[in-house]
């Protein structure tokens, strides 16, 4: 896995053929309508056979370079420090613990290390954003009862 120092915002000569190449792939994606294509590269004439999956995932890619989206790429079943998953939720590897042992996210030691899978911390991130976006929801919703609002 490359860790997360290592990542680095596309250029801008990256993100306008990233946006070229996304047109020209979405268009060609809506036409496939088997599981695999296969692909020539133009420098060596090798043909590539690719499925489809990988197709429309290459597509988000790009999709997202062209926006100067920094891109990571982790399998899933990946298990990662406390270190790096406390970089992944913006917050402090003491606290990334806390979490830990209050049971707010699930992990394995494996000796005195912990590991988080990737997808616990993903789930848990996911479900912080859903209760921030609740709170606010909440909040505005209370001013306006209060007439806070009203001018």
């Amino acid at each position: 896995m490359k860790v997360l120092e290592h990542i680095k915002r596309p250029s801008k000569l990256d993100q306008k053929v990233a946006g070229e190449s996304y047109s020209a792939l979405a268009s060609v994606l809506k036409q496939i309508n088997s599981e695999q294509a296969e692909i020539e590269i133009d420098e060596t004439s090798d043909k590539i056979k690719i499925p489809l999956s990988a197709l429309k995932l290459l597509g988000d890619i790009l999709k997202a370079m062209s926006q100067g989206k920094l891109i990571s790429i982790v399998p899933v079943a990946t298990e990662v420090t406390t270190q790096a998953a406390a970089e992944i939720l913006g917050c402090s590897r003491p606290h990334l613990v806390k979490l830990l042992e209050e049971g707010k996210i699930a992990f394995t030691k494996v000796g005195k290390h912990r590991r988080i899978k990737f997808d616990d911390i993903m789930k848990y991130r996911k479900q912080t954003k859903e209760q921030q976006k609740q709170n606010i929801i909440d909040i505005m919703n209370f001013d306006e009862e209060t007439g806070l609002y009203d001018s």
